[in-house]
C-alpha cells in the first residue's frame, strides 16, 4: 500500500528532488527586564520572596528548531519587523545550505506575512491558522527558557540580558530540543 501524503508535503518534495526536505518550526519571543516569576522550591510552610523588576528593556528572539533532529538557529535583537525576518530567513537559508530544504511552520505575525518580506528559494513557509500557537512547538521552547534560566533575576541593563539570553539559548542541547519539540503527527513511520 502506498504511503499517504498530505498534497502540500507532495508537492514540496516534487518541486525540490534533489534535496532532503524538513520541517522546521519558527517563532519569536520577548524576553525582559520585565521578567517573571515562577515557583521555586521552598519549606512547606514558608512564605519564599523574590524581587520582581519593572524596568522596560527588552531582547527578541527570533528562532526556529526541527524536532526530528534538534537542529536549531536563535538571533538575539532588541526588535521585531519584516526587515530583520527577512535576514533571519537569508541566515536559516545559509545554515540548512543548498542540498536541504526547509518549510517553515511560522504564525501569522504581520512581519512573516508582509508584501516585501524575501523568503530565500530553499525555504517554503507553511502558515498556521490564526490564534493557535499550541500548534507551533517551538512555544514550549520559549516557557523551558523563562521558566528554567530567565525568570526570578534582576538585569542590570540591556547588555546583561542579552548575555543571559545568549547563555539560555545556548544552554540548549539537541536532545532538550527534540525533547521539548517533539510531537507524534512529524515522525516518519518506518
Amino acid at each position: 500500500m502506498a504511503e499517504r501524503r498530505p498534497p502540500f508535503a507532495q508537492s514540496v518534495r516534487d518541486q525540490h528532488p534533489h534535496q532532503t526536505v524538513e520541517v522546521w518550526f519558527q517563532d519569536e519571543a520577548r524576553f525582559g527586564q520585565k521578567g517573571s516569576l515562577t515557583r521555586v522550591w521552598a519549606r512547606r510552610g514558608s512564605r519564599p520572596t523574590r524581587l520582581k523588576q519593572t524596568e522596560y528593556d527588552w531582547v527578541y528572539a527570533y528562532g526556529a528548531a526541527n524536532p526530528l533532529s534538534g537542529d536549531t538557529l536563535a538571533w538575539l535583537m532588541p526588535t521585531v519587523n519584516t526587515t530583520l525576518m527577512s535576514l533571519y530567513l537569508e541566515q536559516l537559508s545559509r545554515h540548512v545550505g543548498p542540498t536541504r530544504h526547509v518549510v517553515l511552520v511560522l504564525d501569522q505575525a504581520g512581519w512573516h506575512v508582509a508584501k516585501d518580506l524575501r523568503v530565500p528559494v530553499n525555504i517554503t513557509l507553511l502558515f498556521l491558522p490564526p490564534y493557535s500557537p499550541e500548534l507551533n512547538p517551538i512555544e514550549r521552547i520559549w516557557c523551558f527558557l523563562k521558566e528554567h534560566h530567565l525568570s526570578n533575576r534582576i538585569y542590570a541593563d540591556y547588555d546583561n540580558l542579552l548575555a543571559e539570553a545568549s547563555a539560555a539559548w545556548n544552554a540548549l542541547t539537541p536532545e532538550r530540543i527534540r525533547s521539548l519539540c517533539r510531537t507524534r503527527w512529524i515522525e516518519r513511520k518506518k
